[in-house]
């Protein structure tokens, strides 16, 4: 028991124990902080592996639209609600 009471009065021995544990949970760069931090990092790589695969679709979309007149009017009609000058437009909603 002496032998560790030897140590606990080395300035060394404090100081390296107080950093620790200043390190590990008072610094502002702690072990929760961490903690949160690499899954908030693992949710955005979701978010962005979800949001690349969308943007890939929309682009595959686009170039099929832009390949095919027939399908570019059908989507300006329906999404856009855009007509020729002789045409009447009516809307129907459904409740």
């Amino acid at each position: 028991m002496k032998k560790y009471l030897k140590y606990t009065k080395n300035f060394y021995f404090l100081f390296t124990l107080f950093f620790i544990v200043w390190m590990v949970f008072i610094d502002s760069n702690d072990i929760l902080t961490q903690f949160k931090l690499s899954s908030k990092v693992k949710e955005l790589e979701k978010q962005k592996e979800f949001y690349q695969e969308r943007k890939e679709k929309i682009l595959a979309d686009r170039a099929e639209l832009m390949s095919n007149y027939e399908l570019l009017e059908k989507f300006a009609r329906e999404r856009y609600l855009m007509k020729r000058e002789s045409e009447d437009l009516y809307v129907v909603v459904e409740e």
